[in-house]
């Protein structure tokens, strides 16, 4: 992979996206922190692995003293930050990283059973409405898949500390699935999607 030295950094926050996410009861460090993540992985995908692994570093230390304890963002920290080491040639601090991220990733299945996710319209007042009036049977398949993105980002953790690509996509689904308000859910799918990994 190709270093280029090119300076990058986040983008910044629009203000209509600092004013959602404030209403919605995200810190400007949630939102600094999704955005330095989406920097590094373009960075990353780009072929400049300096950046990359610049904004995986400061996102990492950002988590460490904003986010609160048991934050799921926080294993995902780790577990970029490990990946700036191991591009760095530091194997030893890279597997360590990802022996702390794994250890902390234990504790998000949990975390599922408290999260309620925001109502949103896929495509339709009569799809928000559907959603509403069939709430528990929303939430019980909305768990579920929350469950298997879970698994699938702590078996990436555990193939990644092996020096292994994992075998689910994680970033190129991030786009796509990242949903459009601001709330737990978002917070827990950027955990499991924003996991950095050598591209394809």
């Amino acid at each position: 992979m190709s270093c280029m030295t090119t300076t990058m950094s986040a983008p910044p926050i629009s203000a209509s996206d600092a004013r959602a996410a404030k209403a919605a009861g995200w810190s400007s460090a949630e939102l600094r922190w999704e955005r330095m993540q989406e920097a590094a992985h373009e960075a990353f995908r780009a072929g400049d692995a300096v950046a990359a692994a610049r904004l995986w570093r400061r996102a990492r230390w950002l988590a460490a003293f904003r986010l609160r304890r048991g934050d799921p963002r926080r294993a995902t920290s780790l577990a970029n930050a490990a990946m700036a080491a191991r591009l760095a040639g530091r194997e030893a601090r890279a597997r360590k990283l990802y022996a702390r991220a794994i250890r902390l990733w234990a504790e998000v299945p949990g975390l599922i059973e408290r999260i309620q996710p925001a109502p949103r319209a896929r495509s339709s007042l009569f799809h928000l409405r559907m959603e509403l009036r069939h709430r528990d049977a929303y939430l019980a398949n909305w768990r579920t898949r929350m469950a298997g993105f879970v698994a699938e980002a702590g078996a990436a953790l555990e193939a990644l500390e092996r020096g292994e690509r994992p075998a689910c996509r994680l970033i190129e689904r991030w786009r796509g699935e990242r949903p459009p308000v601001f709330d737990d859910a978002r917070r827990l799918l950027g955990a499991c999607l924003l996991i950095a990994a050598p591209p394809a």
